[in-house]
């Protein structure tokens, strides 16, 4: 069964590439979105493929107004767009101290914008009174809008816990419309940014006070993903989902 066109912004690794296999493994036509990366997408549309899968790599920088409307208009090409899934995001090491205009833009850039700008374009297309069918947006925020983040993460923390707030406001406003919305805030997840950039000692030390005492999966995220985005979770929106071990 085909449930439409599902938009997976940064899907080209990490959680987002998890999400647009499972989501294609239950019947989406996935939009692949990536900034830069090109090989990386093309092997997440041709691993989805390899097993019968349907998806298309579509570039588009989604931390601008510009790129955000190209994405959907390519997916347009597609078929009717059914699902978004706000996955792109960015974080940067800047204490507050240190801050620069430069840093605060990029977060809020990277992790608020996309996530409204994308919505905006997914709502258009999916609300019943703009002739729409209704649909499903899940945004991925992160458990450091609780923990306040690592330090030297205070903005990145700062800019989810935005998008927790927008995922609950959105919820409201277009729920009578057919759309539901709800947020994954993930915890430590191994992908290969995360163990890049902390290293693994480091890994191991923030790994240390997780109750299930270790990081979790992309393919953990991209469960629950698939849920929330399947008539399974009909009666869920405005949630806020932690997938933290725990923590």
């Amino acid at each position: 069964m085909t449930r439409g066109v599902l938009v997976v912004t940064g899907a080209g690794r990490g959680i987002g590439a998890a999400i647009a296999k499972a989501a294609a493994a239950d019947g989406w036509y996935v939009a692949v979105n990536f900034a830069r990366d090109a090989d990386s997408a093309a092997r997440t549309v041709a691993a989805i493929e390899a097993v019968g899968g349907r998806a298309k790599a579509i570039q588009a920088d989604v931390t601008t107004e510009q790129g955000i409307v190209a994405l959907f208009q390519a997916a347009d090409a597609m078929g009717p767009v059914r699902g978004l899934v706000n996955n792109a995001g960015g974080s940067a090491e800047a204490r507050i101290s240190d801050i620069t205009q430069a840093d605060y833009d990029r977060m809020m850039d990277g992790n608020l914008r996309t996530t409204v700008f994308c919505s905006r374009e997914a709502v258009r297309r999916m609300a019943t009174d703009r002739g729409g069918e209704g649909g499903v947006i899940v945004n991925i925020g992160s458990r450091a809008s609780v923990l306040g983040g690592q330090p030297g993460r205070v903005m990145y923390a700062a800019a989810k816990g935005a998008v927790d707030g927008f995922s609950v406001g959105l919820a409201n406003e277009v729920g009578k419309l057919g759309i539901r919305v709800c947020c994954i805030r993930p915890g430590v997840i191994r992908t290969e940014s995360h163990e890049a950039r902390a290293g693994a000692d480091r890994l191991r030390q923030i790994t240390a006070p997780i109750a299930l005492g270790r990081p979790g999966e992309p393919e953990e995220v991209a469960a629950v993903a698939v849920f929330l985005l399947s008539p399974a979770a009909s009666y869920m929106t405005g949630a806020l989902v932690d997938i933290g071990g725990g923590r």
